[in-house]
């Protein structure tokens, strides 16, 4: 099956390639300009809490599009024919780690009392010291929050992990750091996701169900892997008797 799928990544054009990236753009950067679209036209400020929807919509997209990314492995053990999708998994792996960013983001400018005009203001007029000052003083809040809040520990946890593997994720840095040692770290993407549903649990009201889709989502993909991890193991032992065989 490795040698099929290789055959169709080799066989692939280079405009086909290029096609495919272009969509997979198009298709993950939609909801962020759909997100600017509804600011831009005022739909946004008629929701009854903005920062919590852009808080919300921007973890939700984050959240999925791992999931996505996580899927791409199973998939293409399916079939040889849609190898050519682990091309793309770290290119979508690093639009999750951007929906992470803005949903961190939104937490630092906007819940947590920032105030970005006069930030902005500060760096037209060249004083850029501004920024620094402004950090200063929401950083004891966000501080405090971090140390009584869970789902923020376990959530920013997991933003430090993406991270780890979107500065990971270059060519040249996967020559640097060789192929095992890269595999091993980018295998934390697990613990990502798992971090990533806690702090969605934890963060949601009590009796809200919303997260239970995208929880049983990645639980069926976790399943999957370890049946697949099992199937090797007890594979390998036939293997080897029918060679001495």
């Amino acid at each position: 099956m490795l040698m099929n799928a290789g055959y169709v990544l080799s066989t692939m054009s280079k405009r086909s390639i290029v096609l495919i990236k272009v969509l997979v753009h198009v298709v993950c950067l939609a909801p962020f300009f759909w997100l600017l679209r509804c600011y831009a036209s005022g739909t946004l400020e008629r929701e009854p809490d903005p920062v919590a929807f852009i808080t919300h919509f921007t973890g939700d997209w984050a959240l999925w599009i791992l999931v996505v990314s996580l899927a791409i492995t199973p998939l293409r053990r399916i079939s040889s024919r849609i190898g050519w999708l682990i091309r793309f998994r770290r290119l979508i792996g690093l639009y999750s780690f951007f929906y992470a960013s803005l949903h961190l983001a939104t937490y630092v400018f906007l819940f947590s009392g920032y105030d970005l005009p006069t930030a902005l203001a500060g760096v037209r007029t060249g004083h850029l010291g501004v920024l620094v000052d402004q950090w200063r003083e929401i950083w004891p809040s966000i501080r405090d929050d971090i140390r009584k809040r869970r789902f923020i520990q376990l959530g920013f946890a997991g933003w430090l992990i993406l991270l780890a593997l979107a500065a990971t994720s270059p060519a040249r840095v996967i020559r640097v750091m060789g192929g095992k040692p890269w595999q091993r770290l980018h295998r934390l993407v697990y613990a990502a996701a798992i971090a990533a549903v806690v702090h969605y649990w934890w963060m949601v009201k009590p009796g809200v169900r919303a997260p239970w889709k995208v929880t049983a989502v990645l639980a069926t993909l976790f399943l999957v892997r370890i049946a697949y991890i099992v199937s090797r193991h007890t594979s390998k032992p036939r293997t080897v008797e029918a060679t001495r065989s």
